[in-house]
């Protein structure tokens, strides 16, 4: 059974340069019914101002994911890493034992949204790491693309956790099919557009968690992107 958490059911934190929507619990919304699955702890859907964003902070112990969907997002870290993450790219950072990070809008006059991802590590104590890597759209179009992965495979990310992540770009009536293996868990974010996922119209920002499906077959309504966590 698939079990839907709607956009418009999510937490806000609203600061006027900052308008973020939780999937899960963070900060100052707190929802004792949705503070994460399985592994999977955080899903924020932030939109930045121009020229602004978050100053330097600590994080420690967690599986951090940046994607970006529209904009830049301009991040530095306690490692020594500066960098620009563009729509298409993922970035890693493993937390481990502490680092400290800062994201910030780099334009002058556009915002940028992307969402934040957050998995909880295998073990903790990890030594910090930094990664990022490009998509390319072509190889998202019409399927998933695995983008994220304990073992790194196929050019994605690594994670210290048995998560397997994918990204597609889909056209109205385009379908894409994942087999989910037994003892597996599933939770679809659709971030852009509208899609029809097993039967279940889905919109921009809605999720949806299933525990004892065998496969999930979504379809594009309009044009739509979706991130699909494949979790032990």
């Amino acid at each position: 059974m698939l079990n839907v958490r709607r956009s418009a059911e999510r937490g806000r934190t609203n600061l006027g340069w900052l308008d973020s929507r939780h999937t899960f619990s963070f900060g100052g919304y707190h929802d004792t019914g949705h503070m994460g699955f399985r592994t999977l702890r955080v899903i924020n859907d932030d939109r930045v101002g121009a020229g602004k964003g978050f100053g330097t902070h600590p994080h420690r112990d967690m599986e951090i994911l940046s994607f970006v969907l529209e904009g830049e997002l301009e991040h530095q870290d306690s490692m020594g890493n500066g960098s620009i993450i563009r729509p298409g790219e993922i970035q890693r950072m493993s937390a481990g034992t502490g680092v400290l990070h800062s994201e910030r809008n780099p334009s002058a006059d556009q915002p940028v949204h992307f969402l934040q991802i957050w998995i909880l590590p295998e073990r903790s104590g990890i030594k910090p790491e930094y990664e990022q890597r490009a998509i390319p759209e072509a190889e998202r179009r019409g399927r998933l693309r695995l983008i994220a992965s304990r073992d790194g495979r196929d050019a994605s990310v690594r994670l210290h956790q048995d998560v397997h992540l994918y990204s597609a770009l889909l056209a109205p009536r385009e379908t894409v099919r994942h087999a989910v293996d037994r003892g597996r868990h599933l939770w679809l974010h659709v971030a852009r557009g509208e899609v029809r996922a097993s039967g279940l119209e889905m919109i921009e920002g809605d999720g949806v968690s299933g525990s004892e499906e065998s496969a999930i077959t979504v379809e594009g309504v309009t044009a739509a992107e979706i991130l699909l966590f494949d979790l032990a």
